[in-house]
């Protein structure tokens, strides 16, 4: 019977690295789908790079750092109990990898590849782990002390502010130091950039929500933790994502299938705890934050988030922290266990993490090496400068 709960296990958690694995193909065709088609190439091929230097890094160092485990033994070792803590590695490294797949979309069209990759190696294998070990392994005894002065720990049960708001106030500074494309802002005024694939763009929407089960759901990890609660949850938000932005953005494509998205970031760190409409309305809230924060930063603040990975995942990954404090009451349909100022002081202190982080590390590149291209090859697109050949290959098949 051990065999089998083990072997049960490990097979379930696979499952669930699997779902959120392919969901880095949604990373990839939001954003192909998104920067125009002379950067289309780049941002295929800046996903599945990324998320290769992610999985050394993590594996080499993150992991350690976060969980104390490494993997420097003999396979007969390792593999024991079905190879279960392989497989957990494979299953949190996916979620690691979605830190530099977050940042990409907001410096994407105008950063340089190579840089990047230092900084995504950075992220994964030092920075991030380092919140991660705070937050899901108790490390360094912050959640201990978080639960004694104030009756619970910070819960995060699926990663929105470890994961999500992590990556998004991360790729704030990048943003802030790169500055924006060329020609995107003129006299005051702003230059339209619409999407060029919104069929692409709709297909890496839907590819994020379908694997975000997985991404929550398995999330416990184990298969007796598995909870329905946890995949209506994640429904119901999704819903409620996906009907506030159509609403708030007028039925604009871009808004519409980025409101899934928002919701599910939103409550992955209450899906555990919260009652479904509890879940609708955090997804809701969600929604309208993605809108109304990306046309403000888009528009009157003038900062060049490409696919708005500040509003999407930093905003929105920060109220599901706090709103998992509210909604997960017990006064409010939720489980209980949880507490409102335990997640604010949670949620703002991952921020602080994550913009200092994420300040050293991008403007160490920017002082050294340098983090965009320069104004001729921004012009010509990353995809000609970087890989020599466009998303078509028109220009290169007819000379």
């Amino acid at each position: 019977m051990q065999t089998l709960q083990s072997g049960s296990d490990t097979l379930f958690l696979l499952l669930g690295a699997v779902m959120v694995f392919a969901m880095h193909v949604g990373f990839a065709f939001l954003e192909l789908g998104t920067v125009r088609h002379k950067n289309q190439v780049n941002a295929l091929v800046k996903i599945l790079v990324d998320f290769s230097v992610s999985t050394i890094a993590y594996f080499f160092i993150g992991y350690t750092i976060a969980y104390g485990v490494q993997f420097f033994q003999g396979a007969d070792v390792i593999a024991e109990h079905n190879g279960y803590q392989l497989v957990r590695f494979f299953f949190l490294m996916t979620f690691a990898a979605a830190v530099p797949a977050i940042v990409s979309g907001g410096i994407a069209e105008r950063a340089k590849f190579n840089p990047q990759l230092f900084a995504t190696f950075v992220l994964v294998g030092f920075i991030y782990p380092f919140l991660e070990g705070i937050v899901w392994n108790g490390r360094f005894g912050i959640q201990a002390e978080i639960a004694q002065v104030f009756g619970a720990p910070f819960h995060d049960f699926a990663g929105s502010v470890v994961v999500h708001a992590f990556g998004g106030w991360v790729a704030l500074p990048a943003v802030l130091l790169l500055g924006a494309r060329h020609g995107r802002y003129q006299n005051g005024r702003v230059a339209a950039h619409p999407p060029s694939n919104i069929p692409f763009l709709a297909l890496g929407a839907w590819v994020l929500t379908v694997g975000w089960f997985g991404f929550n759901v398995m999330s416990a990890q184990t298969i007796d933790k598995i909870s329905g609660l946890v995949a209506v949850n994640s429904l119901m938000a999704m819903a409620g994502g996906t009907l506030a932005a159509w609403l708030a953005g007028r039925n604009d494509p871009g808004f519409t299938y980025n409101g899934p998205l928002a919701g599910l970031v939103a409550v992955c760190a209450g899906s555990d705890v919260m009652h479904p409409l509890g879940a609708l309305v955090v997804g809701g809230v969600a929604g309208v934050l993605f809108v109304r924060m990306f046309t403000l930063v888009q528009n009157k603040w003038h900062i060049d988030d490409v696919l708005g990975v500040w509003p999407l995942h930093g905003l929105c990954g920060a109220w599901g922290g706090i709103a998992a404090g509210i909604f997960g009451q017990r006064a409010l349909g939720g489980i209980g266990g949880v507490s409102f100022v335990a997640q604010l002081i949670g949620t703002v202190g991952s921020i602080a993490v994550a913009v200092v982080g994420g300040t050293c590390v991008y403007g160490l590149i920017k002082v050294t090496v340098g983090l965009r291209l320069d104004q001729e090859d921004e012009f010509n697109g990353a995809d000609l400068t970087l890989h020599r050949i466009s998303s078509t290959a028109e220009r290169e098949t007819t000379w």
